[in-house]
């Protein structure tokens, strides 16, 4: 839609955090200012602190020398939906805050809006480009489940730190003839474990995408062991479950904008295999080690892309829109079109096939 004359813009950064998320900030704030002479303000802790009017204006030497730096400069938030927003510690009903924000923005006479964030925040944003909010979003998860986009930033990197960190396994695996079982993120999609699952040489690789027989993995693990291989490597997703069964729920925080927390499969599958096949098994956790560190070389450049991309829109009158990556090509989809959905692996994809051609099991 078309918007009017934008003279200062802000960002911000929803949800967890990620690598890559600084080098957005970087390039927002340099394409703004250096390109179009805008005043670049700086949201702290994502919707949160447009709901508390926490904000400050960003200067060109405060972006410099952080696009190697994991994490956000500004801060992340993922339990503050401005549409549903209760207070931490108030057990009052949630109640739509929104327009709070949109006062937080017109106080400071900012013109537009850059949210940074996965499909919660991607939700939020579109709800407010529907009450008139110049907004633009920039897709951030390392689960890669954001609709529209064939990949995100920080997905790169933490398939890498999983990898890393599956291969220290293998040897320790290899030397103490065990089972390891290596949980890595993903919500409910399995493109972490997918990836780093095949780069790493894992003999097993369990996703939410196809509920596993738990029959399947004992036969699997003790066919290794009859054919002389002490050890396997089995990665699962924290969102896998068994054929029948449900996802292993960690805990539930209510007034986040997605209360469900998974986690805790590994260690439920330690007792199971090791129960029926008498296999040593032991559970590793790789949780947030995934989230942190540098970004790697392809995330830096594709976060880089995609925060001049969102300025450059904006400044074509474009807004309302996410920008994405399809077909190795930048371009953007309406928000309204990522509200809501996430980007599952499809059963057929060709990673699976591959993985299956070269004899990893995937339970079933």
């Amino acid at each position: 839609m078309k918007v009017r004359a934008i003279q200062s813009v802000a960002v911000m950064t929803g949800g967890g955090d990620c690598p890559g998320l600084n080098a957005v900030i970087r390039a927002v704030t340099k394409t703004a200012i250096s390109k179009f002479g805008l005043e670049v303000w700086g949201i702290e802790d994502g919707y949160l602190g447009l709901i508390e009017d926490r904000v400050h204006v960003i200067s060109y030497n405060e972006v410099s020398n952080i696009l190697t730096v994991g994490g956000t400069i500004l801060g992340a938030c993922n339990v503050a939906n401005p549409f549903h927003y209760q207070k931490v510690g108030n057990s009052n009903q949630a109640r739509d805050v929104s327009c709070n924000c949109i006062r937080t923005l017109n106080s400071h006479g900012i013109d537009a809006l850059i949210c940074i964030g996965g499909d919660g925040t991607m939700t939020s944003a579109a709800g407010f480009a529907k009450k008139g909010v110049n907004v633009m979003g920039v897709p951030k998860t390392i689960d890669n489940d954001l609709y529209g986009t064939d990949i995100t930033f920080g997905f790169n990197t933490a398939v890498t730190t999983a990898t890393e960190a599956i291969d220290k396994i293998h040897t320790t695996a290899s030397s103490h003839h065990r089972v390891m079982i290596i949980e890595v993120m993903g919500r409910y999609a399995g493109w972490i474990a997918l990836h780093a699952g095949v780069a790493s040489g894992s003999d097993i690789i369990l996703m939410p995408e196809i509920s596993y027989k738990l029959d399947k993995i004992c036969e699997s693990v003790l066919n290794r062991s009859r054919r002389g291989k002490k050890f396997s490597i089995v990665v699962v997703a924290e969102g896998a479950k068994e054929k029948g069964g449900e996802m292993v729920v960690a805990k539930k925080v209510a007034n986040s904008p997605d209360p469900i927390r998974l986690g805790g499969v590994a260690n439920k599958l330690v007792v199971q295999i090791s129960e029926r096949t008498s296999l040593e098994c032991r559970a590793v956790v790789l949780g947030h080690i995934q989230r942190g560190g540098t970004p790697t070389p392809f995330d830096r450049v594709l976060a880089t892309e995609f925060g001049n991309m969102a300025v450059e829109l904006m400044m074509k009158g474009i807004t309302g829109q996410m920008v994405v990556l399809k077909d190795g090509k930048l371009s953007n989809i309406p928000l309204s079109q990522v509200a809501g959905k996430i980007k599952t692996v499809p059963k057929n994809h060709h990673l699976i096939k591959t993985a299956m051609a070269i004899g990893t099991s995937f339970g079933v």
